[in-house]
């Protein structure tokens, strides 16, 4: 038997939901809405109000218990386990808010909180929490136990390291834990969520020191997910000369963190600190230009001109125009023109120019665009050369000093490089406008539910000069038209809500990470079935699209990793491929037939989010940017406990999908 049909039957034996408590003689208008509205089922305003007097009467725990039970009607059991953990707090003697909390603390993943306190419960004479301690507790050690002997095997196994910690933890032996994240970060450096969970348990065993090190190493990471949760958990101040020191001593190889140390050290005027950071940074990262910029400079101040102007050649060569500004106003005279000289290699114009063509033909872009910019410095006017200096900078994903390129070539003489000029241009310019409005809609029909889903969404986004992120406000609609399933226990089909939301996006990534836009969002989901009954609403991730085409055949994936608040802070893992065939029997409507593979996770395990399907499929493109699809799916659920229904499944699926942008 699993930990949760454990936890699940005592649950059952406990009376999990008691109900209501008996509401105390107050006088006040709004407490007796409140019990009234709870009595019409009106749970919404009923917990609109009871927050209400929990604010003005925070010490009275009778109403936070009300509030926490009525929460729980509406499955808010994260609000419902936090207010129980307040009674519990005002009141260490309220031994059901205590139960009922632990209980919630389990079903919300936190074990280790639920198990203390059925531990501490257990020892006071309560059998229930005794019974719930061993259900808990007897699993935790044999799996501490079993990973123990597994890591006897190979002790260089990161899963089983990993794996142990967790179970450590939540059976509260810290240093255990500790030791097994020390092991698993040690063996896979690149996993950097292992940072917070170093923190965590540091903070839990009083290492205050060693936490704030391994959380600062966490917030200057590549994670963005990751460094903002780690900031979140450091001081307000700024860190100290030493916690940058202690940080890099846990991840050495923090090129954010090490960059920020060495600009650190030279505003504290220690020039020697910072030039050793600077060199092991341009040594162990080459593309690193601000560093080799900096480095540069450094060397160029206490006298070593040779080795200055050989990083800043390479500064120059790379294109890079803010850096090559800062490079031109920080040098004297006869230095810039020494530098000049060396990057033009004794070059002319003329031969640059038919060195930049020939490398444009061999694809070598780099080199391409370096014998560009000689070129055009020996002729400014060569409009050939400044349109080859746009499509260069395209080529090599940097549209933004493309556009500019484009820009100045069209004001070409020649008509043809101006007209070409032009049309690259005008493809490239809705990408940076200040602002641009998208919108989609997908509704359709499933057999397996016998439901027509809709889901859609209108986004305004902003971009703000060469800033990475893309902050927008916008509004879904996630719905069907049951509401929920039939039977002894109904289930919600979908959220039903319009959901109205202010987030940041990244734009979609470019070489490596083409595809792949990142974006996380806040707001309000207001539900259309229930009448008052809204919820704060945080989601955000990963998004990622790509397709293959050759000649007729085509091959796209879509895939997502979602984060939703409302889901008892989930986390979700779509993907969707599609291999088909196009077949022109249209010219301005081709019919495409495609096998699909579908395939979604869940962090939590539940298992309506944790499935398989396959089936073929055909889309028709109709008129105005509309497709109409049909698939036949063929699923099986990877997880089938409490799944009411069978494992398998068929499912006929028909819908329209629709997408514009302006």
């Amino acid at each position: 038997m699993t930990i949760k049909n454990i936890i699940g039957a005592i649950t059952t034996s406990v009376l999990f939901f008691p109900g209501i408590a008996t509401p105390p003689a107050i006088a006040a208008e709004g407490l007796d809405e409140a019990y009234q509205a709870l009595r019409a089922r009106d749970y919404g305003r009923a917990i609109s109000l009871f927050g209400r007097a929990v604010e003005a009467s925070p010490q009275r725990t009778p109403l936070r218990k009300d509030l926490a039970y009525t929460l729980l009607k509406t499955g808010e059991t994260v609000a419902a386990r936090d207010q129980f953990f307040e009674v519990m707090r005002l009141d260490p003697a309220d031994t059901e808010a205590a139960l009922e909390f632990a209980f919630l603390a389990f079903e919300t993943r936190q074990e280790r909180e639920a198990r203390l306190v059925f531990e501490r419960l257990g020892k006071a004479g309560n059998a229930t929490a005794q019974q719930a301690f061993q259900n808990v507790d007897r699993p935790l050690a044999e799996g501490i136990h079993r990973w123990q002997q597994a890591l006897q095997l190979t002790p260089e196994n990161f899963s089983a390291h990993q794996e142990l910690a967790k179970l450590a933890e939540q059976r509260d032996d810290l240093v255990l834990a500790l030791e097994n994240y020390h092991a698993a970060w040690r063996l896979k450096p690149t996993m950097r969520s292992l940072l917070l969970d170093l923190g965590r348990v540091n903070r839990l065993l009083g290492r205050e020191p060693e936490a704030i090190a391994v959380l600062l190493a966490a917030s200057r990471g590549a994670e963005p997910r990751v460094a903002e949760q780690a900031r979140e958990q450091l001081p307000e101040r700024y860190p100290y000369l030493y916690e940058f020191h202690a940080a890099l001593a846990a991840d050495a190889e923090n090129y954010a963190l090490r960059r920020e140390l060495a600009f650190l050290l030279l505003k504290m005027e220690q020039p020697g600190e910072a030039e050793r950071e600077f060199a092991w940074l341009v040594e162990h990262s080459p593309a690193d230009l601000l560093s080799t910029t900096q480095l540069g400079f450094l060397k160029l101040e206490r006298g070593d001109e040779a080795a200055a102007m050989t990083l800043l050649e390479k500064v120059l060569a790379s294109g890079d125009k803010e850096l090559a500004g800062r490079i031109n106003k920080s040098l004297r005279p006869e230095q810039r023109l020494k530098l000049r000289a060396e990057a033009m290699n004794g070059l002319n114009a003329a031969e640059a120019k038919s060195l930049a063509l020939r490398s444009l033909q061999r694809n070598y872009l780099k080199d391409a665009r370096k014998y560009l910019q000689i070129a055009h410095e020996g002729d400014p006017l060569d409009y050939e050369v400044i349109l080859k200096l746009g499509w260069t900078y395209n080529l090599l994903h940097d549209d933004l000093q493309a556009l500019r390129w484009f820009d100045l070539a069209r004001q070409s003489p020649d008509a043809a490089i101006a007209a070409e000029a032009r049309r690259a241009y005008n493809n490239l310019r809705p990408a940076f406008a200040r602002f641009r409005t998208s919108g989609w809609l997908f509704p359709f029909f499933s057999t397996r539910w016998h439901d027509v889903f809709t889901y859609g969404q209108v986004k305004t986004e902003m971009r703000i000069a060469a800033l990475p992120l893309r902050p927008y406000i916008s509004v879904r609609f996630i719905g069907d038209s049951r509401g929920q399933t039939s039977g002894v226990l109904p289930q919600s089909l979908s959220e039903s809500s319009v959901i109205l939301a202010a987030g940041v996006a990244t734009p979609y990534g470019t070489g490596a990470f083409k595809g792949l836009m990142g974006w996380f969002e806040g707001g309000e989901a207001l539900s259309y079935r229930s009448r008052g009954v809204n919820r704060k609403d945080f989601r955000g991730g990963l998004a990622y699209a790509r397709m293959w085409k050759r000649r007729s055949l085509f091959a796209e994936t879509n895939a997502d990793g979602i984060y939703v608040s409302r889901f008892s802070n989930d986390m979700l893992i779509y993907s969707q491929t599609r291999t088909g065939i196009t077949l022109p029997l249209l010219e301005a409507s081709p019919v495409q037939l495609f096998w699909n593979h579908n395939a979604t996770v869940d962090l939590h395990g539940q298992y309506w989010a944790n499935y398989v399907e396959t089936g073929p499929g055909i889309r028709f493109r109709l008129p105005h940017a509309v497709q109409f699809s049909v698939n036949l799916l063929r699923g099986a659920n990877l997880i089938n406990e409490g799944n009411p229904r069978r494992p398998n499944y068929f499912d006929l699926r028909a819908g329209f999908s629709y997408a514009i942008v302006h």
